[in-house]
């Protein structure tokens, strides 16, 4: 059993505007999931960035403290960053109130891996890729 505790999910936010990273931007983790109906996203786990833009621990409480936390393979995740929210405590507006960035983990992806999203934001625009 490993005791490694890094969350399988960790991201940054950048406010590109400012050129400066975007602390206190609300984010959570998501996991499509089915209850026999329809498919929908359930909430996993809840976190802020902090002074340097970052959230480090993005993973249910308690689910990655005696075990290496690990993401599913074949399962779609989605990382929810409420922007609207951040720029309004600046007072700034923005076109995209919040952003969802969806993935998949892919079919032969080792247990271990750990998967970094970035986010370059700015009132009117974003971009995200795989971190490492």
């Amino acid at each position: 059993m490993s005791t490694d505790t890094r969350s399988p999910v960790t991201c940054h936010v950048l406010d590109s505007s400012i050129g400066k990273p975007a602390a206190g931007v609300a984010v959570e983790l998501q996991v499509m999931t089915s209850d026999g109906g329809a498919a929908h996203f359930q909430t996993l786990a809840k976190g802020v960035t902090n002074a340097d833009g970052r959230c480090t621990q993005l993973w249910p409480d308690g689910d990655h403290k005696l075990e290496r936390a690990q993401l599913t393979t074949g399962k779609m995740y989605k990382v929810v960053f409420q922007t609207q929210e951040y720029f309004a405590k600046t007072d700034r507006k923005c076109f995209y109130p919040w952003v969802d960035i969806t993935f998949q983990v892919p079919e032969g992806h080792k247990p271990d891996e750990h998967y970094h999203i970035p986010l370059l934001l700015s009132p009117y625009s974003y971009t995200t890729y795989r971190g490492s």
